[in-house]
């Protein structure tokens, strides 16, 4: 394919390395890198202090089906820095699974969580004397915290350390003496999972400076990454493979060969832009000691009080995942690339990974919280999705709309911005959600025709997730288009967020396919499932009853009244039934029929809260805590999904969870830790007390807000973020609040 020549407009030059960060390289891995995790954090004035840095476990999800990301970066950066492993399987959709003992490079951009594998982009490999594509990595060889990621490679001697800024990544090699030449292997070509290089470009700009860019498909269609690497000593140029494999060579000095490492969406202009803004010099221990300190204050943001050290581990390393994505999007000049694929140039930071069927959920609500700061750009960001591409993003990743995923998961969030009142233009926001949910594309046409969507037209199926998402989603407009004071949009998407009602069938008491003539499709078997093939998405019928968060009420009634509701929803955790061979694999973490594991069942356990029994959900709650999550690589029960998981259990430990898909109503469950203290930005803390907590007095049995005695189930969102204290008194005996 042909080419496409970069044009640079300077050449630049090198600067030399300070003699402080200099280390002597040695055949024996230094025990000053790996050391253990938990050794004292060094606070800005030098003195040792307990850091929240230490708990967090970034091994925990490499496991089992979590797909976490393992590596180097700092919250919400474009680079995610770490090794990438073969694609064996499902599990290696962030390209690295603990399982595994292969390594074919470390990769600037990673996803963590997915189900589907992508990026892997921009590829290093120290080598030896030979060359090798692949080599053996042991996990007594690594190490990995916040900001920084080490492994020593038996086959070569060679100790690979990493760590990063938003839109760069640094790299330290310590080669053996013996060996003539230190030599990097910078790979083009490899990607994780369905991604391929489409084409690529490679020159050597001066003697320390490689530039290019690797233009790849895959789950993203049309991804572009442009970089610049910079070295701290003389490199040969050695193309193995075109431009897609060079060996880079520098002769060996005893010292150890840094590469700093710039990536931009849009230019290698903006390449070398982004990295002499964010690394301008060459102490490696500056950057781990910056991405470090760059995770403590996010990660600082809660504070939680308890005696359990493995409770408060799963907590903040939970924290932590929730803050690899979003990733910003955007060069430190502005500029970036656009759903349109062109070249934008913005006021704000522009953001993608928007996993939004997951997300929405619980991983967005606790960003309004924990981070007001950030959601003007990500209500832009969205907002500029909407006019280059005429819809809000379904699952956007590097610019590129997947649409993976069913419903308009991009409504709910821009809805929940907005509705809980920060910087956005309320009929901007209208405009988008309304223009969005009318498009004639994804089954929307039909649902304009008959209020539903009949699974004999619609050649996709999933018809009742999808049309329990869109009806959730209607819902959000019209909360959106009362604000805005639009009486008409309002009457319309109040009208069709009850389409919900179609799909239930009071014969079997469960949400069902239904064709375009009234009738149910058959045979019916409400725990069978199978995956992308039938009328549910990654779920059965019992996972797809409780799927209407927006009108608990309604779907009450359908049930006939409070305490039928409240039987049927007994047996979900109870009944067993065979799911059937072609399942998903994402029906995971099930308590009788309700799955943990996967986004559509997060908020079931709650409705017993919202239906004032919040006395049953406390028990299922904190076997949920125990159970569904862990502090070995195996410790969640279903994949990540770019931070929701994680996002559920923030929460839920601090006693709170959104069910509604928007409007900011924060429904009370039972709080893990003693006391939380939650910065609710401009200086203002949100405290939850929970006095006489423990294992056993797990149910509130009477709350005060500030003092006073307080009677609902829930509280608004402006009630936290005006800062206050929540204070629960627990007991071990269950029942309503007093």
């Amino acid at each position: 394919m042909k080419k496409i020549f970069v044009c640079l407009c300077a050449m630049l030059s090198f600067a030399s390395v300070p003699a402080s960060t200099q280390m002597l390289a040695s055949t024996q891995v230094p025990e000053s890198v790996i050391a253990p995790a938990d050794r004292p954090f060094l606070a800005p004035d030098g003195q040792p202090d307990l850091a929240l840095t230490d708990y967090v476990d970034p091994y925990i999800g490499t496991g089992g089906h979590g797909h976490v990301f393992l590596g180097a970066n700092v919250p919400f950066g474009l680079v995610q820095l770490g090794p990438t492993q073969p694609v064996r399987g499902w599990d290696w959709c962030s390209g690295y699974h603990y399982s595994d003992s292969v390594l074919v490079g470390f990769s600037h951009m990673h996803l963590s969580g997915t189900g589907i594998g992508d990026l892997g982009d921009i590829s290093f490999m120290p080598q030896g004397d030979d060359i090798r594509r692949q080599m053996v990595m042991r996990h007594h060889n690594e190490q990995v915290r916040p900001g920084y990621y080490s492994l020593y490679l038996e086959e070569c001697g060679v100790l690979a350390e990493l760590t990063a800024t938003t839109r760069c990544g640094m790299h330290r090699y310590s080669f053996p003496a013996t060996l003539q030449h230190q030599q990097i292997l910078l790979d083009l070509n490899e990607g994780i999972g369905w991604d391929q290089t489409r084409e690529c470009s490679l020159q050597l700009l001066d003697d320390h400076t490689v530039v290019g860019y690797r233009r790849s498909v895959g789950w993203a269609r049309d991804q572009w990454v442009f970089f610049a690497a910079e070295f701290s000593k003389p490199v040969e140029f050695n193309p193995l493979a075109g431009d897609s494999l060079t060996l880079l060579s520098a002769s060996n000095d005893g010292l150890p060969l840094l590469v700093r490492v710039g990536l931009s969406p849009v230019s290698v202009d903006n390449a070398l832009l982004n990295l002499h803004t964010e690394i301008p010099h060459w102490d490696f221990n500056r950057v781990v000691s910056d991405a470090r300190n760059a995770w403590e204050k996010q990660l600082g943001k809660i504070r939680v009080t308890t005696a359990n050290e493995r409770d408060k581990r799963i907590f903040y390393t939970a924290l932590y995942h929730t803050m690899v994505a979003p990733s910003v999007f955007c060069d430190a000049n502005g500029d970036y690339r656009g759903a349109d694929g062109k070249v934008h140039h913005g006021d704000f930071t522009n953001y993608t990974t928007l996993s939004l069927w997951d997300t929405y959920r619980a991983a967005h609500p606790l960003m309004t919280l924990i981070h007001p700061d950030r959601q003007r750009d990500i209500a832009q960001t969205m907002l500029h999705i909407y006019q280059q591409q005429g819809k809000l993003p379904v699952w956007h990743l590097m610019g590129n709309e997947t649409d993976c995923m069913v419903g308009n998961p991009g409504i709910p969030v821009l809805a929940d911005i907005a509705l809980k009142g920060f910087d956005v233009d309320i009929h901007e926001v209208l405009e988008a959600a309304k223009g969005s949910a009318l498009r004639d594309e994804r089954g929307m046409g039909l649902l304009k025709q008959y209020g539903y969507l009949p699974y004999d037209l619609e050649p996709t199926h999933e018809t009742v997730a999808k049309g329990l998402e869109y009806a959730l989603a209607d819902y959000c407009v019209a909360q959106v288009a009362k604000k805005a004071g639009d009486k008409a949009t309002a009457m319309l998407f109040e009208k069709r967020s009850q389409a919900y009602r179609h799909y239930y069938d009071p014969q079997t008491r469960f949400m069902r396919g239904i064709d375009s003539r009234g009738r149910w499709r058959t045979p019916f078997d409400p725990f069978h499932a199978t995956h992308r093939e039938d009328d549910y998405t990654e779920g059965n019928a019992w996972q797809y009853l409780w799927l209407v968060p927006h009108d608990v009420p309604g779907l009450v009634q359908l049930l006939g009244g409070k305490q039928h509701f409240a039987e049927k929803l007994d047996s979900l955790f109870v009944v067993e039934g065979d799911l059937g061979e072609e399942a998903s694999p994402d029906i995971s973490g099930l308590i009788g029929q309700y799955a943990h594991g996967n986004e559509p069942s997060h908020h079931v356990i709650y409705l017993y809260s919202v239906v004032g029994m919040p006395w049953k959900a406390a028990p299922l709650l904190r076997r949920v805590f125990s159970e569904m999550y862990g502090d070995k690589p195996d410790g969640l029960c279903g994949n990540e999904d770019v931070g929701q998981m994680s996002a559920w259990y923030v929460l839920s430990t601090m006693g709170l969870y959104q069910v509604e898909p928007a409007g900011g109503r924060y429904y009370i469950g039972s709080p893990l830790f003693d006391e939380v203290e939650m910065q609710v930005g401009d200086g203002k803390p949100f405290r939850i007390v929970a006095h006489d907590n423990s294992s056993s007095h797990i149910y509130v049995r009477s709350i005060r807000l500030n003092g006073r005695k307080y009677a609902k189930p829930y509280l608004d969102f402006k009630d936290i973020a005006c800062g206050g204290c929540l204070e629960l008194f627990m007991s071990d005996q269950p029942g309503p609040y007093r």
